[in-house]
């Protein structure tokens, strides 16, 4: 099936993954346009690009929005920068399945979704529940494919700085090498590498259903 002349809806265009789908999105031949969601420009400038301002407390309202074929979801936060679980939850559950239900409304019939690493709607750590609540939701929403990528740590440069993470990398980094087996999948990765991956992955592959993607998968499509 050729994909030329394809137009993306992606949403986080300003995130540490967000940044690295956009740059593939705008390079990649088989988009012609790509529309992205943002509060503040992206300060890029490219032929294929438009961006639109958007309220994501209000998406439902918004009426620009043209006909998209794909969605790319790159929307996150922390506790500590949202400041509490509720601001948490509305940014990483309730602004991601409104961005996909705007691409439903859109048109879009495939979807990728940046969620982590042991992600599970029944689980009773918080942020891994709203990362799962949120696959699931997304899920439900009638999609014929559902691309959902689930990275550990991820590593590249911030524009906001998190002190844990930063703390963090040199250890997972060291680690790495030693998560084998089951624990390849919490390996540490770069952020462009998962970014490169959204892509690849509704790209390369048009299986219908729901389909989970870890470290190795990421890395493998990001090559």
């Amino acid at each position: 099936m050729s994909l030329e002349g394809r137009t993306a809806l992606l949403a986080g265009a300003t995130g540490l993954v967000g940044r690295s789908c956009l740059t593939r999105l705008l390079e990649h031949p088989e988009y012609a346009r790509v529309v992205v969601l943002v509060r503040r420009p992206t300060g890029m400038n490219h032929d294929k690009l438009q961006e639109i301002r958007a309220d994501f407390d209000a998406l439902g309202d918004l009426a620009s929005l043209p006909a998209v074929d794909d969605v790319f979801v790159a929307l996150g936060t922390t506790i500590k920068t949202a400041g509490s679980r509720p601001a948490f939850y509305k940014v990483d559950h309730d602004y991601v399945v409104s961005v996909a239900k705007l691409g439903k409304r859109a048109d879009a019939r495939r979807i990728s979704l940046v969620s982590s690493i042991g992600a599970d709607a029944t689980s009773m750590n918080f942020y891994l529940r709203v990362k799962g609540e949120a696959e699931r939701d997304i899920s439900d929403l009638g999609y014929e494919c559902v691309d959902i990528l689930r990275p550990s740590m991820l590593l590249g440069d911030r524009a906001e700085h998190r002190t844990g993470e930063a703390l963090a990398t040199p250890i997972m980094r060291a680690l790495s090498g030693a998560m084998i087996g089951p624990l390849r999948a919490y390996r540490a990765i770069e952020a462009r590498d998962v970014g490169v991956a959204m892509v690849a992955g509704l790209v390369s592959d048009a299986t219908a259903g729901v389909r989970v993607r870890t470290f190795d998968d990421i890395r493998r499509l990001a090559s």
